[in-house]
């Protein structure tokens, strides 16, 4: 249950009002935890729920309002549903006997959009029988409130759609290097750093290596050269806080593999390849441009924040361009159309899945997009030196 919602399977429920969406999350669940009743749009906002769903491991599920809502708020909460397509890595679409109409078609065009997995799931088969034949792979009949079989049937069906990074969990570094290698991990602790304890992308990388049975080394960037000279042979890999690239960089001879925390979570989390190419774009940028920089988590804005100062100063000192920058916290989106550039942090709080639909929209605008690792070592000259152990 401690596990991150960034490392979850996020499974999305989808459909018209009233046709058992919040009951089958409930019946899932074995909880009341989104409220059941007769009167169209009770769901407003989505509802969110984090469990284990033995034996597929950690999910979250999102129930969604209905997709054919006329009420005052319909169109806003409407918004809101297909928003959370972003964040869906397996969909449920629940209909009645009465089978997929254009509501659950415009949805399931969507997902196929979006190359989301999804289940069909007809509802209220105890009242009447589906009387027509869906054109689709994993249909799952049933009464959402007399099944007892239903939750082993639903198990069942989102097995087979598991996307493969879930079932077979990819390393974040423990791919890169031998087991019994030693590894630096450069961690500054800066007025970013909360007190008392390490940043996520750092705690997730050590258990990684550990789980991976390499000797990890963490220190400051401070103590990175006595920790260099204390080894007898070189360390595997070297990864570092991207606020301290410049320094580490300096320290660590060139024939020692270098990279940062955000680079990694480039390659875990989003696309590489996509990431590398749009930080080309920072070399067009003119004076005017307009450049997003996309947070997954909300936090309090420190007076040397990474996002808001140290990469906007960077940009500018690269450039010598006059650019306009603007920065967005959490799950929004935004029309990024009038943007020349868009930057995205590492991704520790969000799921892969929302990264590649926001590099997937990037794509079709025609906008590049880049993420803080990538975007700073590109700044400071030494993108390729970072990447060449990913690659």
């Amino acid at each position: 249950m401690k596990t991150l919602k960034s490392m979850r399977l996020h499974i999305g429920i989808f459909g018209k009002t009233n046709v058992g969406k919040s009951s089958l999350l409930n019946r899932i669940t074995g909880q009341d935890i989104a409220i059941v009743s007769e009167i169209a749009g009770t769901t407003t906002d989505v509802v969110e729920k984090s469990m284990e769903l033995l034996p597929i491991g950690p999910v979250t599920f999102l129930d969604t309002a209905g997709i054919d809502d006329k009420s005052a708020l319909g169109a806003e909460r409407i918004e809101k549903t297909m928003k959370i397509l972003n964040r869906t890595d397996v969909a449920v679409v629940v209909c009645d006997y009465n089978g997929v109409d254009e509501y659950e078609k415009s949805l399931i065009e969507k997902f196929n959009e979006l190359s989301i997995p999804f289940i069909v799931v007809v509802n209220k088969t105890d009242i009447k029988p589906l009387d027509v034949e869906l054109p689709y792979e994993n249909i799952l009949q049933t009464s959402v409130k007399t099944d007892s079989e239903l939750v082993n049937k639903f198990k069942q069906a989102l097995i087979k759609l598991l996307p493969d990074e879930f079932v077979n969990s990819p390393k974040i570094v423990g791919d890169l290097v031998d087991e019994k290698s030693v590894v630096i991990l450069v961690t500054p602790i800066d007025k970013e750093a909360p007190k008392g304890r390490l940043i996520l992308p750092q705690v997730q990388t050590i258990r990684d290596l550990l789980d991976s049975n390499c000797i990890t080394l963490v220190v400051k960037e401070s103590e990175l050269q006595e920790a260099l000279d204390s080894l007898k042979t070189p360390p595997a890999l070297v990864v570092t806080d991207s606020q301290a690239f410049r320094k580490v960089a300096e320290i660590v001879p060139e024939s020692i593999p270098l990279t940062s925390f955000s680079i990694l979570f480039a390659r875990l989390k989003g696309d590489l390849d996509a990431f590398i190419e749009g930080a080309q774009a920072i070399e067009n940028l003119k004076d005017g441009d307009r450049v997003l920089i996309l947070e997954s988590c909300t936090h309090h804005a420190i007076e040397d924040d990474i996002g808001r100062v140290k990469i906007p100063n960077l940009l500018r000192k690269k450039t010598g361009k006059n650019l306009v920058i603007d920065n967005i916290s959490g799950h929004d989106f935004p029309d990024i159309s009038d943007y020349a550039l868009v930057i995205h942090c590492g991704a520790c709080m969000t799921n892969r899945r929302e990264v590649l639909s926001r590099i997937l929209i990037a794509g079709q605008k025609g906008v590049p997009i880049t993420n803080y690792g990538i975007a700073i070592s590109h700044c400071l000259g030494i993108l390729q030196r970072a990447i060449k152990p990913l690659i």
